[in-house]
This record gives C-alpha cells, sequence and structure tokens, in this order.
C-alpha cells in the first residue's frame, strides 16, 4: 500500500484538482478513479504516484455539508463542500432571477447550512419593487446585507458574517462576486498561485475556489449561473427547502400535502390570505414540478 496523506481540495478544473497538505505544499492532482467526484472543501486522501510523479486522489472523506445541484437526469452532482454557511450574491443590475436565488436557498436549507443574502453594488440603489422583494425573505426568516465593493459600504457586515465559517458565495453571472472576492482577500490573486494560474491558462471553466480569509475561516467561490436546480434527492419531499411551506405543512389536512390543489392545505390558505407571498408560493410551485418531471424522468427507484 503506498503511503497516503490528508489534504485539503482548493481549486477544481474538470477532473484535475489542486490540493493542499497538513503542512501546506500545494499540488496538482487528480481522481484515482472515474467514480470520485471531488469539488473545492472536499478533504481526501492523496498518494504521490512515483512513476508518473502525479498526486493521485485515492479516498473522499465523508462530507459535513455540501451543495448539490441536479444534473440533466435528475442525479446529485455536488458544487462546494463542507461549508458552514451560503451567501447568495445579488445586486440592482442585473436585474435578479429571485426564483434562482429562491432554488439557492432552498438547496441550503434542505442540506442544513445556513443561507444569507447579500446585495451588492448598494451605490446603485435600491428600488421600491426591490426593496419589497427583500422584505419578504425578512418575513420569512432569512437575513440580508447590503454593500458596495466599490465605495466599501456595507463591507464589515460581510467580514464579520463570513469571520471563522466556511462560506461558499453564489449567484448570477454580473452581481460583483469577484469584486467581493478581492474586498474580502485582499491577496486574492497571490493566494491563487502559479499552479492554478497555470491550470486555468488550459482549463477555461474553474468549477470552484477555496481562498483563506485574512481573519480566519475561507471563502469558496462558485461560478455564477443562469440557473441553478437543487437536487431532488437532498430535498425535503414535503417543503422542497421553502422554510414557510415547512412551517405551514403540519397544519395541511393530508400528510402527503403537495401544496398545489389538494383540499385543506394550509400553504395555499395562506396565501389566500396574504400571510404567505404569491411570488415565493410561486417559486415553489415552480420548483415542485420540476421536482416531479425530474423524479418522473428517473423512473422507479432501485430497490
Amino acid at each position: 500500500m503506498p503511503d497516503t496523506f490528508d489534504a485539503l481540495v482548493i481549486a477544481t478544473f474538470g477532473r484535475h484538482l489542486l490540493v493542499r497538505d497538513t503542512v501546506g505544499r500545494e499540488l496538482k492532482a487528480r481522481p484515482f478513479g472515474r467514480g470520485l467526484v471531488i469539488v473545492a472543501g472536499d478533504n481526501v486522501v492523496c498518494t504521490d504516484d512515483a512513476r508518473t510523479n502525479e498526486t493521485h486522489v485515492l479516498e473522499l472523506r465523508p462530507r459535513r455539508s455540501a451543495l448539490y445541484r441536479s444534473n440533466l437526469r435528475g442525479g446529485a452532482e455536488p458544487v462546494v463542500a463542507n461549508l458552514s454557511q451560503l451567501l447568495v450574491v445579488l445586486a440592482p443590475k442585473p436585474v435578479p432571477d429571485l426564483f434562482v436565488l429562491d432554488r439557492y436557498i432552498a438547496a441550503a436549507t434542505s442540506g442544513g447550512v445556513s443561507a444569507t443574502l447579500v446585495l451588492n453594488k448598494r451605490e446603485l440603489g435600491i428600488d421600491e419593487e426591490l426593496q419589497k422583494e427583500l422584505s419578504v425573505y425578512t418575513a420569512a426568516g432569512y437575513e440580508w446585507l447590503a454593500c458596495s465593493t466599490r465605495t466599501g459600504e456595507g463591507m464589515e457586515a460581510v467580514f464579520a458574517a463570513c469571520a471563522g465559517a466556511t462560506t461558499a458565495l453564489v449567484g448570477q453571472s454580473g452581481v460583483g462576486k469577484s469584486s467581493l472576492i478581492r474586498r474580502l482577500v485582499p491577496r486574492a490573486d497571490v493566494q491563487v498561485g502559479d499552479l492554478v494560474r497555470e491550470e486555468e491558462g488550459r482549463h477555461t471553466t474553474t468549477a470552484s475556489r477555496l481562498f483563506d480569509l485574512p481573519g480566519g475561516g475561507s471563502l469558496i467561490d462558485s461560478p455564477g449561473v443562469r440557473d441553478f436546480a437543487p437536487a431532488i434527492d437532498r430535498l425535503d419531499g414535503g417543503h422542497l427547502g421553502f422554510i414557510e411551506v415547512a412551517r405551514l405543512a403540519p397544519q395541511c389536512r393530508f400528510a402527503d400535502c403537495r401544496h398545489m390543489r389538494e383540499p385543506g392545505c394550509a400553504v395555499t390558505a395562506a396565501v389566500a390570505a396574504g400571510t404567505m407571498h404569491p411570488r415565493r408560493y410561486e417559486s415553489y410551485r415552480r420548483l415542485r414540478r420540476l421536482f416531479e418531471e425530474l423524479t418522473e424522468a428517473r423512473g422507479p427507484k432501485r430497490r
């Protein structure tokens, strides 16, 4: 059995990885075997192969938590691992896709990971419509922070939210996640290192990357997306990660209520009464339809 060592995955480029061992060495690596799916934040067991001068990842340590998405067949794909919180970044421009934002939050909530909204580009102003939408999240129980990476306004609160935690940044393209990283990690370009720059020259898409925060903790960046679908296997089938639905569901007439058209549904009654916001409910309905489409596409579960 070859000598092995533990390492942390700090960047991924398709099947190519950058890992850091316990003494601080940064090594290019690749999974040994097609069954290993590795993402930034994973803890892995590695070995150095002297014959090929490569570092191989042999084993994935159990994940404490992860953010998962669905692939086209409804299977679960990890995005980032071992995070303690998710910061979902939005901005006045581009216009926020609140349905995608809701899906990120649903995935985090279902995975037991706290989610906070970060409104970047505060200097552009918050119009009445966006303010109303943010108040909906506050009423549901989610916190949000406003900041400007251009002026520095509100950055103290973002620093405080990240201190000592393993935080993943997600959001649409164009919301300023890269600018946030440069504010939070002033030496980010240095921290990336020559190995990452070399790999980025070969691979156009970086799946994710981990940065050490100056005050402790770490930050994992995930590329911006146009759409995001949570992994259906990781969602609670009763509420799909919508905390308003989770609170109301015990009051429904039927224990297996889908909260769509069923009689005696406490969720639809709350929407009609104005105590659950209709846009959040429409977001739930869209995810419910996607959940059922992907479940049906996968067919019966194998025993």
